[in-house]
């Protein structure tokens, strides 16, 4: 299909407020709709590797919790291909599988290495998640019950409200320095390190909106663990074709994007 006039136009910059997230997620989905092949694949394969990270840790609910944690730190690296979907989208055609499959195969090392960092950090709170379970909790954790009996559901201020707060310390900076660097370093050929830099300043500049946007994401996220994994089908091919709108107006005025 030939781009008509109007998608080859620059876009113009949008003003961003607490609405912005709904506006994102409204617009990721019409991109999964228009080519849903792609999105509904990735969606597939994460969704099954969530049903092995759940049958591998069933009996050891401790380490289940971390990882599926640590499952979403990584999970946007897993969706660039969907990135480059939504960016088709507007250019008014219909990438495939294939040109999905190119992207993994060109091996961009700064995908690879914002990815190796991606997956160090969900390795670390999966082990500090065991650790700090194992040690802090007066019985043994092995299922699921366990975890909801003895360590959510107590009256007393805790070990829940720590693994809490610690989830939040680590997730917060990962989300702070990909939310924008990983969809930028698809559309464009900044290194790593301008990338996070412009990731970081978009999240200062707008922190209520990008905390809002980063609780819809968590939201959606547990929607999709808690259907048995079904619901990641959908919810993970929208959540990257909004987090590619997110991050296209956001950026609006980068002046990096002169580097796509």
């Amino acid at each position: 299909m030939t781009p008509t006039p109007d998608l080859l136009q620059p876009r113009m910059p949008v003003a961003i407020d607490l609405q912005s997230p709904l506006r994102w997620l409204r617009l990721g989905w019409s991109d999964l709709r228009r080519n849903p092949l792609p999105g509904l694949a990735h969606g597939v394969l994460i969704a099954a590797f969530g049903w092995i990270l759940l049958w591998m840790a069933r009996d050891q609910f401790w380490l289940l919790a971390g990882a599926f944690s640590g499952f979403l730190i990584v999970a946007p690296i897993l969706a660039t291909g969907l990135y480059h979907i939504s960016r088709s989208c507007a250019e008014g055609r219909r990438a495939g599988l294939g040109e999905v499959i190119g992207l993994w195969r060109s091996g961009d090392g700064r995908l690879v290495r914002f990815g190796l960092l991606l997956g160090l950090a969900g390795t670390g709170w999966v082990l500090t998640s065991a650790g700090l379970i194992t040690l802090m909790s007066p019985v043994p954790i092995d299922k699921p019950i366990d975890f909801l009996r003895h360590v959510v559901l107590v009256r007393e201020l805790g070990l829940f409200e720590v693994w809490l707060l610690m989830g939040a310390l680590l997730a917060a900076p990962v989300f702070a320095s990909s939310v924008v660097a990983i969809p930028m370093l698809v559309d464009t050929t900044v290194p790593v390190s301008m990338a996070v830099a412009e990731s970081w300043r978009t999240v200062a500049s707008q922190p209520a909106v990008m905390a809002a946007w980063a609780v819809m994401i968590a939201l959606l996220s547990a929607i999709g663990m808690l259907t048995a994994m079904l619901g990641l089908i959908v919810i993970i091919p929208w959540l990257a074709h909004a987090s590619w709108h997110a991050y296209q107006e956001l950026t609006a005025n980068s002046p990096y994007k002169a580097t796509a």
